[in-house]
């Protein structure tokens, strides 16, 4: 996408209307990659804005984040207990939903996205994209308990299983091809093991790097060729 004046860029992402977007701009609450803007600025992809210190992202045809979320944020495009929700975090950009859901305890790698279609392609079962966990808990797994959760465990909503689990220091790390509420945690509990902390840090072939809690980043083309997914992000 080419470069546009940046009142025309905030209209499109939903700030305000061209007119009052020049407002906006001439009263000094709006920077671009840090530095306060003057009308007739233009910006593209590449461009950093703020409003009021928030980012703002004006909707492409598609948008994918990779967010690095902190424990005790909901997974959530909206709370009625009004608790603060991984859209808090991010830019408001229409259409942006979680890709899954990391449960509000967990942290790590979630991607948030416009696009349906990538949606689909990483939550449904028949594509068995692997999801990678590591989990601390009171003591390190055994053995042999890594072994039952690869052979699988009883839960009260059926038989799960680990794709992969592995020894880890202070706890194991985990591997799925499915996802169900709190199944880690469930799975190892049924074993006698208390999760103290759960991070995803891979999801298919991109792994969490180089975000700190909070923090997120757009994907690029090599990062959804990692996912197996091959439409290009503008």
């Amino acid at each position: 996408m080419s470069e546009e004046r940046l009142q025309k860029y905030l209209a499109r992402a939903g700030i305000a209307s061209r007119r009052k977007a020049e407002g906006l701009i001439d009263s000094g609450i709006v920077t671009v990659n840090g530095r306060v803007a003057e009308l007739g600025v233009k910006v593209g992809p590449a461009d950093e804005v703020r409003v009021r210190g928030r980012v703002v992202i004006a909707p492409l045809e598609l948008v994918t984040l990779m967010l690095n979320k902190p424990p005790g944020v909901v997974t959530t495009v909206v709370d009625d207990r009004k608790r603060s929700t991984v859209m808090n975090l991010v830019p408001a950009v229409p259409g942006l939903h979680p890709v899954g859901r990391l449960d509000r305890d967990s942290e790590g790698l979630l991607l948030l996205t416009t696009d349906g279609k990538l949606t689909l392609s990483l939550t449904h079962q028949r594509y068995g994209h692997q999801k990678e966990y590591r989990v601390w808990c009171q003591r390190e797994v055994r053995r042999r308990d890594l072994r039952r959760l690869e052979e699988g465990v009883e839960l009260e909503d059926g038989a799960a299983r680990a794709y992969r689990a592995l020894p880890g220091r202070g706890g194991c790390l985990i591997i799925l091809t499915e996802g169900r509420n709190r199944q880690i945690r469930r799975m190892l509990s049924l074993l006698g093991y208390t999760v103290n902390r759960l991070k995803r840090t891979r999801i298919a072939g991109l792994r969490l790097e180089g975000l700190e809690p909070a923090q997120f980043r757009l994907l690029t083309e090599t990062d959804l060729v990692k996912l197996g997914y091959t439409h290009p992000v503008p």
